[in-house]
């Protein structure tokens, strides 16, 4: 393969994890749509569209496989090519969230919610937001933007916390509602845990330009021992 040739297919393979990312963060949002709106049609769809979402992880994997065993990369390349077969692991588990989502919204059937959906759809939204700043990030090596956005996601905790305690609340006022209330806490966890995976995408960013592995916490950045 000519170098010509060889960055087209390093250049493809990154938009292939921009293009998982979009359909991950989309999904994301749909699947508290679908939950807010029970909407159990739509969150079959989501069922299925989770394997579209495996299949074009696999895809990626196998691309970049292809890639280091023919061209053998170095330095730089090397980076972006484990970067992206981390970023693309951490984007199949983000999608896995917004199924695990749909399930629960099938599960729940057209048994009426026990409180309105105001904070999950919150989350959701800033979740899906630091995702998709973290993909411009790692197509614009950003660094610096990588290590800002995770500590965006104490705001994500707040609003889980304060779902939980709502929950909470309300199985002690009533509690038959406790398995309706442990299956909306499973959401929330879901969508706390899509923070969490941003972070990871933006340490693995950081990686990828610097070649530095840090790990980012609420009390800032600091090297791996």
């Amino acid at each position: 393969m000519i170098r010509e040739a060889y960055a087209k297919e390093l250049q493809r393979i990154q938009d292939e994890v921009m293009l998982l990312g979009s359909m991950v963060g989309d999904a994301i949002l749909k699947s508290v749509e679908v939950l807010k709106r029970r909407d159990h049609e739509g969150a079959k769809c989501l069922r299925k569209a989770d394997r579209e979402i495996n299949q074009r992880r696999y895809a990626i994997e196998s691309d970049v496989l292809t890639l280091i065993a023919t061209q053998q990369p170095v330095a730089g390349d090397m980076r972006v090519l484990a970067a992206v077969l981390e970023i693309a692991t951490e984007l199949e588990r983000l999608g896995d969230y917004a199924k695990g989502i749909a399930k629960i919204s099938l599960k729940i059937g057209d048994e009426p919610l026990i409180k309105p959906l105001l904070d999950l759809p919150v989350m959701a939204q800033k979740g899906v937001d630091m995702l998709r700043r973290a993909l411009d990030a790692f197509a614009h090596r950003d660094v610096e933007q990588a290590r800002q956005i995770p500590h965006e996601d104490d705001a994500v905790d707040d609003l889980y916390d304060q779902v939980y305690r709502e929950l909470i609340a309300i199985i002690m006022g009533n509690p038959r509602t406790i398995d309706q209330a442990n299956y909306l806490m499973w959401a929330a966890h879901n969508l706390e845990r899509t923070a969490d995976r941003v972070t990871n995408i933006c340490e693995r960013v950081i990686f990828m330009v610097t070649g530095e592995m840090v790990e980012i916490g609420r009390k800032g950045v600091r090297e791996y021992n």
